[in-house]
Formats: C-alpha cells, sequence, structure tokens
C-alpha cells in the first residue's frame, strides 16, 4: 500500500504532545512516514482534547478547513485521543472523519487507517492497564525541531472524579508505569541529545508502582515506588538531564516530594498547583478534596522546604453557584499566594461530567466573562511583581532557540520555568547560559550574558 504519509496536530495540553509521540512512534515503527507538509500527505490525524470547550471548537474549525482539502484529493482523517461521545456523534454526522482511536488503543492505528483505506470499519480491543511503557519515543512536535526538551507520561488516566473534568471518563482509570522503563527512557532520551523532560500525568503525586511477585515463587518483599522515590531515581540516574514534572493535585502533593525536590539541582524550582477556587464551597461541589485552608498551608510548606520555587495555577471561575463571595475568596486566595503565573478559564460545561449531568451551570456568560477578566489582570499584575523579584540575580538559562520577536536574542527557561531573553553569544542551543536579569516584563525576562 502505497499510501502511507501521515500528519499529526495537538489540541490541547502536554498529554496530548506526549500521546503525539507514542503514536508517531508506532506508524514509523510499522512502516509509515512521518510529513512535514499537511496537503502532501495522506492520513492526517487530530490529536482532539475534550476537557476545554476552546479546544473543541478550534477542532471543529480544522475540520472546516480539511472538508475543502478532502473533496481535492483522496485523503484519510482520524480524530485520536482524548473526545467525547458528543464530540465523535457530531463527526459522525458530518462525514468528514474516517476512524476514531482512543487513548488505550494506539498501538492499532495501522488497523484502524488500513480498513478505513478498504472502505472497512475496525473495532479495538481495549486495554485497561496500557501504559505504553514499551515505546521508544521519536518527537513528532515540528515546532521542537531541536530536539532539546520533550515529554514523558508516567501516568495515564485519573481517580479523582472532580465534577467538572472528563478525563476519568476518556482517558479511564488511572495506572502507573514500570518506573525502571521510565528511567531506562530517560537515559535514552539523554543520549539522544536532549536536555530536560517533563513527567507527565493528570495527577503525578498519586504515581504508584507495586512490583508483582511471579507466580509459584516464595512471596518476597513487595517493592513499591511512590513519586517521591520516582523523582529521587531518576535524579540520581540522569543527573545532567533537567527535570520538570505536571500536573500535581494539592491533595496528593508530600513533603517528601518537596524534600526531593529542594535536594537534586537537576530537578526543576516550579510546581504547577491548581486551585481551582478559593472558595470551600466551590471546592466541595468541584470534588478536589481539600480545603483553601490545607491548599495556603501546603504553598506555606512549598515556600519552607524550598524558598526559591515558582507556583502556577489553573483558576476556573464561574462554575456552577458561584456568587460574588466565592469569587472574592479566590481574589483573596490570590492576593495571599501571588502566582507566578496562570491558566485561567470560563467555566463550561462538558457533556458527560458529574457537573453537566447533576449540576446548574447558573452564572451568567457575562459574569463569567467579567469575573475572569478581573482574576486575569489581577494575576497579570502579581507575574509582573513576581518577575522583578529577579531583577539583578543570575539566572541559569537552557538556550532552547532564538527568539520570535528579536532573531539576535536567545530564548530560554530558568529553573522556575519563566521565559529568559538575552543577546546572543558563542553558544548553541541546548547550551547552559549564566545570565543576569535587567529588565523584565509580566511574561518575561530580559538578560545579559554574564561572565
Amino acid at each position: 500500500m502505497k499510501n502511507k504519509n501521515f500528519y499529526i496536530e495537538n489540541y490541547g495540553c502536554q498529554m496530548n504532545i506526549s500521546d503525539s509521540d507514542i503514536i508517531t512512534s508506532i506508524l514509523l515503527n510499522n512502516g509509515f512516514f512521518l510529513s512535514k507538509n499537511l496537503e502532501k500527505s495522506d492520513i492526517i490525524l487530530l490529536n482532539a482534547c475534550s476537557i476545554r470547550e476552546k479546544a473543541e471548537f478550534t477542532l471543529k474549525k480544522r475540520l472546516e478547513q480539511l472538508k475543502f482539502l478532502k473533496k481535492k484529493k483522496r485523503i484519510w482523517i482520524g480524530i485520536i485521543g482524548c473526545f467525547s461521545k458528543t464530540i465523535k456523534n457530531f463527526f459522525i454526522h458530518q462525514k468528514i472523519v474516517d476512524f476514531f482511536v482512543k487513548p488505550d488503543s494506539y498501538r492499532e492505528i495501522p488497523n484502524f487507517i488500513y480498513s478505513s483505506m478498504e472502505g472497512k470499519q475496525y473495532f479495538s480491543t481495549v486495554k485497561n492497564n496500557e501504559t505504553y511503557a514499551d515505546i521508544s519515543l521519536i518527537n513528532s512536535n515540528k515546532q521542537n525541531h531541536n530536539k532539546i526538551t520533550t515529554f514523558l507520561s508516567i501516568t495515564r488516566g485519573c481517580n479523582n472524579m472532580c465534577t467538572f473534568c472528563i478525563v476519568p471518563f476518556t482517558r479511564g482509570r488511572e495506572r502507573s508505569r514500570d518506573p525502571y522503563s521510565i528511567i531506562k527512557e530517560c537515559k535514552r532520551l539523554y543520549q539522544n541529545g536532549y536536555k530536560e523532560i517533563t513527567l507527565l500525568g493528570q495527577n503525578v503525586d498519586s504515581y504508584v508502582w507495586e512490583e508483582k511477585n511471579e507466580e509459584n515463587k516464595p512471596k518476597k518483599p513487595k517493592n513499591i515506588v511512590e513519586f517521591s522515590k520516582l523523582l529521587d531515581l531518576i535524579a540520581q540516574e540522569v543527573p545532567f538531564m533537567r527535570i520538570r514534572f505536571s500536573t500535581s493535585n494539592p491533595h496528593d502533593m508530600s513533603n517528601e516530594v518537596l524534600k526531593v525536590i529542594s535536594k537534586h539541582e537537576n530537578i526543576c524550582k516550579h510546581i504547577h498547583l491548581p486551585v481551582q477556587s478559593g472558595s470551600n464551597k466551590i471546592l466541595k461541589l468541584m470534588n478536589r478534596k481539600y480545603t483553601r485552608e490545607k491548599y495556603l498551608l501546603l504553598v506555606k510548606q512549598i515556600k519552607d522546604i524550598i524558598p526559591e520555587c515558582s507556583i502556577s495555577h489553573d483558576i476556573i471561575s464561574g462554575f456552577c453557584n458561584e456568587n460574588e463571595e466565592d469569587h472574592q475568596d479566590t481574589i483573596n486566595l490570590m492576593n495571599e499566594i501571588k502566582y507566578n503565573y496562570g491558566y485561567m478559564f470560563s467555566y463550561s460545561p462538558r457533556p458527560g461530567t458529574y457537573a453537566y449531568r447533576k449540576l446548574k451551570d447558573n452564572v451568567p456568560e457575562h459574569i463569567k466573562k467579567n469575573r475572569l477578566r478581573e482574576i486575569i489582570d489581577l494575576q497579570r499584575n502579581h507575574s509582573f511583581y513576581r518577575m522583578q523579584e529577579h531583577l539583578g540575580k543570575i539566572e541559569e538559562v537552557l538556550i532552547e532557540g532564538v527568539s520570535k520577536k528579536n532573531n539576535q536574542y536567545w530564548y530560554g527557561r530558568n529553573t522556575q520555568n519563566l521565559v529568559v531573553v538575552f543577546p546572543k553569544e558563542s553558544l548553541n542551543i541546548g547550551d547552559i547560559s549564566y545570565v543576569k536579569i535587567i529588565d523584565t516584563t509580566s511574561a518575561t525576562l530580559i538578560g545579559k550574558p554574564y561572565k
């Protein structure tokens, strides 16, 4: 079969980028070829995300564009990844998409493609314990052609059942990947030139792997690896690789993890700690399993153990039953913490979730948007405040590429995951540079090489 060029696009989160690398690796190992040109590709794969409404809207717009390409030539379009039943039904009705592949069925993508080319349907057998631990990743991100940073999933699925979140329904129950396969993959990536890796999971702090005793052999004490131990092992085994992780759930983060971060220089000093709301009433409706008070205590522990640590957040404005007092609780919490940066959204019900089925989306859209604007404006002020704390400091920066705004400048990130730009010098992408911070915006540190 000659038609084997495939093109892949991501819609959504870091997990999608990691999944695209898995899919790319599977297809390349099955005789397919990765294309960088959409119009010359035979197979177009769209890696969907249903966590937020915007990603689904963007996907719909993209398929409208591809409809015209499909009229010009014979192509096969597949939606892969995290998509809802509602979205699948919509695209089936539109007759644009040839096949759909859920996150636990990526190994069978070649069969989906071949069956579609023959005008048949293929039905996969879902593996509930799938972790893709044996897949050696090949980077599919066309923007990351320098191969300096990458993502590696250590858990798949989620058990938390937050009422607003569709992940447990699209990615299944949580399961953790074998730690030794993770360490092996980290070593391979470092040997291939990668300088930074981000460990991914819907909730990395609940990572736990338990060694199984073989049948018909004397029972031994079971080897249990939790997230703190995994971090410690990777930091020791790959000492020159920068290590990041995302995402943490405040309910599960432990002091042991914080101590491991503090212990190792190659573990970056940044924690993404979604809060979602500063109101205990709303947190309970969201089924977040922590209170405002416990969250603030955790932030204090982070700062006590890792004083230089940056903290970022996710916040949802206008969740079900949120009133002005609840909103002000969020504003007050932000003022108390002064996050380095964050990701902020207004609530949109996701079909299939508990909130969609059982709670009323009763905050008017204009109020959601007004509250979101207040949150964004406040975060911009806090980001600028936190950025100014770096003025005059010498930062260790991993060079990731050339600045998009000025090709005479490098850009990279420091250990706190903050973007730094500085004039080019006799270094290369992937090198570490020491930079003195001389200016800042709310989103970028501006520096000069420190000699």
